[in-house]
């Protein structure tokens, strides 16, 4: 009886188990993620290409007045805005300035804050008009002419004169060694003739002995 009332239970316990009847729940928590950081660009510079220099043509010196109401000189008769101010040459082309250490270069570009006072005091269509009107009273009688003028040297003579004195200097100092060296070497012979007679005198006096 009691085999008979067994026999249910372990056919239960024996029964397989299905996975409908197993359940189970994962929670998987991901908290927000950093965010890639955004890409690196790096801008190349601007390429600045700079202007050539103005091509200046003068074939001899030119006259420099100073009309008054400018304060500073004005070229005369060149096809050039043209100017001498504190020691050196300004140009005016193509809507820039240069400036450079004689009147047909080499020109430098420079910045409108760079240029003398007296260049930025006017307005560049005032300084022409100045300057046209002083060039009128100039070329009505140039001999006669009460204003302050001037002409540069010729470059080309001023270089020929550099460079003839620079030769002259050089001559001078190589004669000046050449003499230096000649005397040094008289010297050096009497002194030397000088030790070879005291050496004579005094081989003999111990043959004397």
């Amino acid at each position: 009886m009691k085999k008979a009332a067994l026999i249910p239970l372990l056919l239960l316990c024996a029964a397989p188990l299905h996975a409908s009847d197993v359940g189970f729940d994962v929670n998987v928590s991901v908290g927000n993620r950093p965010s890639a950081p955004p890409p690196v660009v790096i801008s190349q510079p601007p390429v600045v290409v700079s202007a050539p220099p103005p091509v200046v043509v003068i074939e001899e010196p030119p006259e420099f007045i100073i009309p008054p109401s400018l304060g500073f000189y004005v070229a005369v008769g060149v096809p050039y805005d043209l100017f001498y101010v504190s020691g050196a040459y300004y140009l005016y082309r193509d809507n820039g300035w240069y400036r450079a250490s004689y009147y047909d270069g080499p020109w430098m570009r420079v910045k409108y804050k760079h240029l003398p006072p007296g260049l930025r005091r006017h307005k560049f269509d005032r300084i022409r008009a100045y300057r046209d009107q002083e060039v009128r009273i100039y070329e009505v009688d140039r001999d006669r002419y009460r204003g302050r003028h001037f002409r540069p040297e010729w470059r080309e003579h001023r270089r020929h004169d550099h460079d003839h004195s620079k030769d002259r200097r050089r001559g001078d100092h190589d004669d000046h060694w050449k003499d230096r060296r000649r005397g040094d070497h008289q010297n050096w012979k009497e002194i030397k003739q000088a030790e070879k007679q005291e050496r004579k005198r005094h081989k003999h006096g111990r043959d004397d002995d």
